[in-house]
């Protein structure tokens, strides 16, 4: 069974930075797809930024700039480096992972693994 355990998140003033790890029991290099997402207390979980296993990323345009998501195979390992963080960005923060395909892009998508999650809040 994979797990993924994530980890970094806590209080800043806005106009901060804060990097987020999430750590997996498998390898990363064989997963096909990991994903950052977020949920706000009444929103919908979006998704954030992607890596693939051939290291393409894709971002959420309201992160792009501000947000590097980066892996390191050799300690299983999923990043999330957030700068200029502003109040908006207060949610809780979760990595998802698949074996099965190029599914991340949806949180509803096939065989997603996720962890439980870790809060970020941004004062103004």
């Amino acid at each position: 069974q994979v797990r993924l355990m994530e980890s970094g998140g806590g209080s800043v003033q806005a106009g901060g930075s804060l990097r987020l790890s999430c750590a997996a029991n498998g390898h990363i290099d064989s997963a096909y797809c990991l994903t950052w997402f977020r949920q706000a207390p009444g929103k919908e979980r979006e998704g954030l930024a992607t890596i693939d296993r051939d290291g393409s990323r894709r971002y959420l345009p309201s992160v792009k700039g501000r947000f590097t998501i980066s892996k390191d195979n050799a300690k299983n390992t999923l990043y999330l480096q957030m700068n200029s963080l502003n109040p908006d960005d207060t949610a809780m923060y979760y990595c998802a992972a698949s074996w099965v395909g190029y599914t991340c892009d949806d949180s509803r998508g096939e065989g997603l693994y996720w962890g439980q999650g870790t809060q970020v809040t941004v004062s103004s």
